[in-house]
C-alpha cells in the first residue's frame, strides 16, 4: 500500500474525491519530489481534502497553493496551504496568478473540467512548470461528456487538443515543417503518459535526439548477399575478368 491510499483511507480532513486508480499515478509520479522544497498548485480546491493530502505526502518543505471559483473556499487555508479564487477559464486571471509565484514544480488541473478550462489552464501554466516539473490534468473522460463541451473526436476537445503534443514532441523526427517542427514543447517535454482520465506531462530539457551503435554487424543486411571470404571474392574476381574458371 502506497502512502497516498493510506492516508486517504485515514483520513479525518477534508473531503477527498478522487478515481480510485489516481492513487498508485500519483504515487508514481509524485514520490521524487517527497521532502524537498517544493510548490505544487492545483485548481479545483473543493473542501480542500486533497491539498491536505498533498501536503501530508510531500513533506514539511512543500507548499500548496489552490484554486479555486468558490469564495467559500478561502477558509481552508491552513499552514502552507494558500487558496485563491477566481475562474480558471479566465485567461487573464490565469496570467495574473502566473505572476505571483515563481515557477511550480506540479500543477494539477482537477478545477472545472470543461474543454475551454483545461485548455486555456494548459497554456498559461504549462510554460510556467519548472523544467524538471510535472504537469497533470484529470479528469479527461469529460472530453466525451457533451455536458463538458466533449463528444467523442469532436473538435475543441481537451483529449483532441492533447493527441496534437504527441505529434509535438516528436518535431525533431518532422520532415514536413510546415506541418510539424520543433517547437518550445518538444525542447522541454521528456514525456506524456496517458492513463484513463489522466495526462501527466513530464518536462526536461531536451536537444536533438541522436541514435548511438555499437558492437559488430553479425548478419548481412536485408536484401544484401551474405558476405563471401576473400579467397571467394577473388575467384569471383577472375571469373569476372577472364569468363571462366
Amino acid at each position: 500500500m502506497n502512502d497516498l491510499i493510506r492516508y486517504f483511507e485515514e483520513n479525518r480532513g477534508g473531503l477527498i474525491h478522487k478515481w480510485w486508480h489516481y492513487f498508485e499515478i500519483y504515487d508514481r509520479h509524485f514520490a521524487r519530489f517527497r521532502n524537498r522544497d517544493l510548490r505544487l498548485r492545483e485548481f479545483g480546491v473543493s473542501h480542500g481534502g486533497s491539498l491536505q493530502m498533498w501536503k501530508a505526502y510531500l513533506g514539511e518543505r512543500a507548499v500548496i497553493y489552490g484554486v479555486d471559483i468558490n469564495p467559500a473556499c478561502k477558509a481552508l487555508e491552513e499552514d502552507r496551504i494558500h487558496i485563491r479564487i477566481g475562474d480558471q477559464g479566465d485567461r487573464r486571471f490565469l496570467r495574473d496568478l502566473r505572476k505571483e509565484l515563481p515557477p511550480l514544480d506540479i500543477v494539477i488541473d482537477d478545477g472545472g473540467h470543461t474543454m475551454d478550462q483545461q485548455i486555456a489552464t494548459f497554456e498559461v501554466f504549462f510554460p510556467h512548470v519548472a523544467p524538471d516539473g510535472l504537469y497533470v490534468c484529470e479528469d479527461l473522460h469529460t472530453s466525451y461528456r457533451p455536458k463538458f463541451g466533449g463528444g467523442v473526436r469532436r473538435r475543441g476537445t481537451f483529449i483532441e487538443y492533447s493527441k496534437a503534443l504527441i505529434d509535438a514532441l516528436h518535431g525533431w523526427h518532422s520532415r514536413q515543417p510546415r506541418k510539424l517542427s520543433v517547437t518550445d514543447f518538444t525542447r522541454t517535454t521528456h514525456s506524456l503518459h496517458f492513463y484513463d482520465s489522466m495526462l501527466v506531462i513530464e518536462k526536461r530539457p531536451r536537444e536533438a535526439p541522436v541514435h548511438v551503435r555499437s558492437g559488430t554487424p553479425r548478419i548481412p543486411s536485408r536484401g544484401q548477399p551474405p558476405a563471401r571470404p576473400f579467397l571467394g571474392r577473388l575467384l569471383d574476381r577472375w571469373v569476372k575478368l577472364t569468363g571462366s574458371l
